[in-house]
């Protein structure tokens, strides 16, 4: 009995000690210790260290410098490549952290306003109408369960392209009294749909009952280009059909010079657009190949002047991004870019592509008089602190113009096929 009492009150004891133990300051300290960290060759990185330790590299590409501070190491690359770190303390090694270098990456900020011309994969459907016929109003579309946002890619069997290929399909099928083989995509998946054309009895005309779509344009602008391989990326966000609000699919598309003409102010509960027209000369200035979450991309036809900012800058990681001032990169009039002061309020350091990365607020008291804060238009805008490119404006908030969300660079990056880490295994 008194051995069970014993047993009880030393686990009692122990259980107690590993508590106190979580909260002293080292132990703390060492829990919050990456396992690994991620920066580019030629950069330095500073680390808190817990008291009483030191750390040690193993590798020959990287190299630790003591600051006057006990607890701050400097970690600073020679090469790009994997190494490792040993925490050490008393000259035991307690923890191993991976250090992975990366090459030093440049690419050219944008800011300037981009006209985007996009040619949707087949013919989007943005709507039923009724015909009128004989027996009454009727949809051939919606008998046929053909929807909203669904897109037609073929019909009997042959592609189609753009609007103007549909109609002699209708025709044919409506003298012949021979239903349609409609291939659509909804929702990534392919379906085949029977369509019968219905006559209107007014013009006698063969109709199908549909509203479509196969192009988009509007203005954005453009954030960032690679000097070397020309591929791009703008707007930071996924260009969805302004009808059925569903992304469109790009068969193809291209990016023209814009001018801004004029400010529609934001101000709460009414978020503010960039007037803008596409520039007289319609020169193209690139393709579109992508339209995903994360913008558009695709490869310029030849380098673009932006002033003042014309040489490569490097990138930062998510994880490097700090709140505090920052700026921006856009045009409010005619074509000339200019800089502006911002905060960034909040960045979340992701492991993983996700949008919304950041949170930032307008404080260019020149920029809030213009526009209110962040318009329509300015989407893509490159965001720029400490040298380098964190990311680009994406969203307003509709309730406070003068702050939204930004997209880390990073994720930009990897969609236009510019994959920073690829890049670095590779060279090591």
């Amino acid at each position: 009995m008194y051995r069970d009492l014993l047993r009880r009150m030393i686990g009692v004891i122990l259980l107690g000690s590993l508590v106190g133990i979580g909260f002293l300051s080292p132990v703390r300290e060492y829990v919050k210790m990456p396992e690994s960290i991620t920066f580019f060759e030629g950069q330095n990185v500073l680390q808190s260290l817990p008291a009483g330790t030191n750390m040690q590299q193993e590798e020959t590409n990287i190299y630790t410098t003591e600051m006057e501070s006990e607890k701050i190491v400097s970690i600073q690359a020679k090469t790009n490549g994997d190494s490792m770190a040993t925490l050490e303390a008393a000259s035991f090694p307690i923890k191993k952290m991976n250090v992975k270098v990366l090459s030093d990456l440049k690419v050219v900020p944008g800011g300037q306003s981009i006209g985007v011309k996009l040619n949707t994969l087949g013919v989007l459907i943005v709507g039923h109408h009724l015909v009128n016929t004989t027996a009454g109003k009727q949809s051939p579309g919606e008998i046929a369960d053909i929807q909203v946002g669904d897109i037609i890619t073929k019909i009997n069997g042959k592609n189609i392209k753009k609007m103007g290929d549909v109609s002699p399909f209708v025709k044919q099928s409506g003298e012949s009294r021979k239903p349609l083989d409609v291939t659509i995509i909804r929702d990534g998946k392919t379906f085949h749909k029977t369509l019968t054309p219905l006559q209107d009895k007014n013009d006698q005309s063969y109709r199908i009952g549909l509203y479509i779509r196969d192009s988009a344009a509007g203005v954005g602008t453009l954030t960032f280009y690679d000097p070397a391989s020309f591929k791009y990326g703008a707007l930071g966000h996924v260009i969805s059909d302004m009808d059925t609000k569903k992304p469109i699919k790009v068969n193809n598309g291209e990016i023209l010079g814009s001018t801004v003409t004029s400010i529609e102010k934001g101000s709460n509960g009414h978020p503010g657009e960039k007037l803008a027209r596409f520039s007289n000369d319609q020169r193209v200035l690139g393709d579109i190949s992508k339209n995903s979450p994360f913008g558009i991309f695709g490869k310029l036809n030849d380098k673009l002047s932006n002033g003042s900012w014309n040489k490569p800058l490097p990138i930062a990681l998510s994880d490097q991004v700090k709140e505090g001032p920052a700026k921006i990169l856009t045009v409010v009039d005619g074509s000339k870019v200019r800089e502006f002061d911002v905060d960034v309020v909040s960045s979340v350091p992701q492991k993983f592509p996700a949008t919304k990365g950041m949170v930032i607020k307008i404080t260019d008291p020149e920029l809030l008089k213009v526009t209110g804060g962040i318009v329509q238009g300015m989407s893509g805008s490159p965001i720029i602190q400490n040298g380098r490119i964190i990311g680009a404006v994406t969203h307003v908030f509709v309730n406070d113009p003068t702050s939204g969300y930004g997209v880390h660079i990073e994720w930009m990056l990897d969609e236009a096929g510019i994959n920073i880490y690829e890049e670095t295994k590779q060279a090591s």
